[in-house]
């Protein structure tokens, strides 16, 4: 392993331990795909995605499936791709699969008393970006490549329901996140192979280009910024080109 390549991987453990930890502690909370009981973001997203002559949690060898349409299995995953890891690989092996995943585009937060009544709703400042997808892409780079897996990244309007039941982190000053409910979708993307993620990055890019001025050019955080370049130089849509100084460089491959 090369100086350049230990400082990505060591920079990319502590991105992924970090965002593995936010999507543990949202998980708790919701359910994960893959069980017959689901949120209401989960249910409201199948009821959004169904088409005629779909059938809905198929099991397959030892797996229940979202949506099985034709030869194609679909799953909504909201959040947490490391739970579909083994279950991926499973199911690979023989069927071709749609992943899907929400990304909250614009967000309501609803607030509830301790008995669930509902009590104020506002809209919250930030903004959702399709960038946000490699957050859970960091968990399967070395699927993103399997020519019958591709993902779908639905940006969405949610209602994301707190409640005040002493039950959350401090930080969310004990309220708990009870739910998410799906107001609408406003996008949907599609990647069938991993060039189809280079789309996604900013046309101002030089070339090469650094994790910091990917996060410049995209106007997202430099963790996010790392999250992408690790990402897509694991699934193979981009190469490390060389350093400047200790600052790792990319093109596409």
């Amino acid at each position: 392993m090369t100086e350049s390549e230990s400082l990505d991987t060591a920079d990319m453990t502590e991105i992924a331990t970090d965002v593995t930890s936010e999507a543990e502690s949202a998980e708790s909370t919701f359910q994960g795909i893959g069980t017959l009981t689901e949120g209401s973001l989960h249910a409201g997203l199948k009821e959004y995605y169904k088409a005629p002559g779909d059938s809905f949690e198929v099991k397959v060898g030892t797996h229940h499936i979202d949506i099985v349409r034709d030869d194609l299995l679909i799953e909504i995953q909201t959040v947490n791709f490391s739970a579909m890891k083994k279950k991926l690989r499973k199911l690979l092996k023989a069927h071709s699969v749609l992943l899907l995943h929400p990304i909250p585009h614009k967000k309501w937060i609803v607030r509830e008393d301790a008995e669930g009544e509902r009590q104020s709703r506002r809209k919250s400042p930030k903004t959702g970006t399709v960038l946000q997808l490699f957050e859970e892409l960091i968990r399967i780079p070395h699927l993103l490549d399997h020519p019958r897996l591709s993902i779908g990244a639905l940006m969405i309007h949610e209602n994301e329901i707190l409640r005040d039941d002493g039950k959350g982190s401090r930080r969310r000053k004990r309220w708990s996140r009870r739910d998410r409910e799906l107001i609408d979708v406003v996008r949907e993307e599609y990647f069938e192979d991993p060039a189809d993620f280079l789309r996604l990055l900013p046309s101002s890019l030089p070339e090469p280009f650094s994790a910091k001025q990917l996060a410049r050019a995209a106007k997202v955080k430099i963790k996010l910024a790392r999250c992408i370049t690790y990402t897509l130089r694991r699934c193979g849509a981009l190469e490390m080109v060389g350093k400047d100084g200790n600052t790792l460089l990319y093109s596409p491959a």
